[in-house]
């Protein structure tokens, strides 16, 4: 299977390789591990979506390598003294791809979609801003029913993405969805999509920062198998892939074609339960507290990084990372106890549990999901996993048809962003749908308290309900982003959110 993959994918881009060089276009060609969800900022969930969506759709602010916000389509920004107006003024002159101008009546339909739109996945990551105003052409005013802290960090990502109104007009009329020919402002146009195979998208010539685009083409190949990707990106078929396997690192290391690049994650890796999506929401692991504590005390994290990683990511047990100011040093990793753990099982009424591990198809879920199947078996849990296509596992999580899946999360610049739209009773992505009324209380506080260190107090006590007692998810560890590039590949810059942006980049 991986040789007709690596087959597959080498014949289509030296086909590629030669329809561009024939053209004199510049063209990237980027391995994705996953193919992403629907190209629509308004409803997609995957992070190689988001890594699509930095090349197609630009956003109000973006952030730097540092994480400190910087100005995008919006220039600038006030925020009210009472923190309930945020205010925005918007750059002249900027056009979508379909040539509709970039003013503040089309920020406030896209807004308004984020906000609104049945099925929206921002609906909760922007929940406090009730209007959104033109009060100029190119000036939008939020007004919010409370302060709310975490709102810029929202709309430096998916929920600050701009859609064309005429393009979304025009998807609406037809009947079509938005997500098969997607209309933004970004540096690249989309030019096509084939399922499971690749996304193009062509330079767009009228782009208001066009002077630091450089490639005239971006190629997104999705290849779940990281060994293939390695081989594609050491044969030239590939020219950049995300998330290297970290047994492959001296390869690239020792390669004089090939450059390495790495960056701490601000996001996890973890296993989310279902407690109460449907009917298989009533599996014991999904209805027992104390057979997910018994869980987590079988699993020892350190060996499942040394093992399936090499060491390479950091461990946590946390929405966020040892490392970030909000982790609770008085929640800390636990150590591994197979007596209490069987102990639990034992008094719970079993001898032995059955779960279904659902996991994507690739050799790292792979690698994870079986040393979590053998660390959890010695505790009296018999884990069965079910690899599935990465999108067509999400869905299955959206509609509840799980009991645990081992997924992750990219991470976002404001700890919120971790965790409320996953753990509130009505986060847009609480798939489990865990609900308990004082976490959501605490996290409803600490979104309107700037001060960080009133925030970590709630968000503390908030860890203590749900990472230390409840349990809907088991964080495992913290990923380093890992990169591999041609030599020819030159001013990429790696952030934090292990997004890749065109700006800057060159070939050749």
């Amino acid at each position: 299977m991986r040789k007709t993959r690596l087959g597959r994918t080498a014949a289509l881009l030296t086909a590629s390789t030669l329809l561009a060089a024939a053209a004199g276009a510049a063209e990237l060609r980027i391995g994705l591990q996953e193919d992403p969800d629907k190209l629509d900022p308004t409803v997609a969930r995957t992070f190689v979506g988001r890594i699509v969506f930095a090349s197609l759709c630009d956003k109000l602010v973006d952030i730097t390598p540092a994480l400190d916000y910087v100005p995008q389509l919006a220039t600038a920004w006030t925020l009210a003294d009472d923190g309930r107006t945020l205010t925005f003024e918007l750059r002249p002159n900027v056009r979508f791809h379909d040539g509709t101008p970039v003013d503040a009546a089309a920020v406030v339909a896209s807004l308004e979609r984020h906000r609104t739109m049945k099925g929206s996945n921002r609906a909760s990551e922007i929940r406090p801003v009730r209007k959104v105003v033109a009060s100029g052409p190119l000036t939008v005013r939020l007004e919010l029913d409370r302060p709310f802290a975490p709102l810029l960090a929202q709309l430096s990502d998916r929920a600050g993405m701009i859609l064309s109104p005429t393009a979304l007009a025009k998807a609406e009329a037809e009947g079509k969805d938005f997500a098969l020919q997607p209309v933004c402002a970004g540096p690249f146009r989309f030019k096509e999509r084939v399922a499971q195979d690749r996304i193009v998208l062509e330079r767009f010539a009228d782009y208001w920062d066009k002077e630091r685009i450089a490639l005239d083409r971006i190629t997104f190949l999705p290849i779940p198998d990281q060994s293939v990707r390695l081989a594609n990106l050491q044969s030239g078929d590939l020219d950049l892939v995300e998330r290297l396997a970290p047994q492959d690192l001296d390869q690239v290391r020792t390669d004089p074609r090939l450059s390495l690049v790495t960056i701490a994650s601000q996001g996890y890796q973890g296993i989310t339960f279902n407690l109460g999506n449907g009917p298989r929401a009533r599996s014991p692991i999904g209805q027992k507290r104390e057979l997910r504590e018994a869980f987590e005390l079988a699993l020892d994290r350190r060996i499942l990084n040394e093992v399936a990683f090499q060491g390479a990511h950091l461990v946590g047990n946390q929405p966020v990372s040892p490392e970030n100011p909000y982790y609770h040093e008085g929640l800390p990793i636990p150590a591994r106890d197979l007596e209490r753990a069987r102990a639990l099982v034992r008094a719970a009424g079993f001898e032995r549990v059955p779960v279904e591990l659902m996991i994507p198809n690739n050799p790292e879920a792979q690698r994870v999901g079986e040393i979590v199947q053998a660390m959890t078996g010695e505790a009296g849990f018999d884990v069965k996993l079910l690899a599935i296509e990465f999108a067509a596992a999400l869905d299955r999580q959206t509609k509840g048809d799980f009991e645990a899946f081992l997924i992750g999360w990219s991470g976002r610049t404001d700890p919120d962003g971790n965790i409320h739209v996953f753990t509130e009773t009505n986060g847009a992505l609480n798939d489990g749908k865990y609900s308990d009324p004082e976490v959501d209380r605490l996290l409803e506080e600490a979104r309107l308290v700037s001060d960080p260190a009133a925030r970590k107090k709630l968000y503390a006590r908030a860890f203590e309900i749900f990472v230390g007692r409840d349990r809907p998810r088991i964080y495992l560890y913290h990923q380093r982003w890992l990169w591999g590039l041609r030599k020819e590949v030159r001013g990429f810059v790696p952030y934090p959110d292990g997004l890749i942006r065109p700006q800057g980049i060159t070939k050749g």
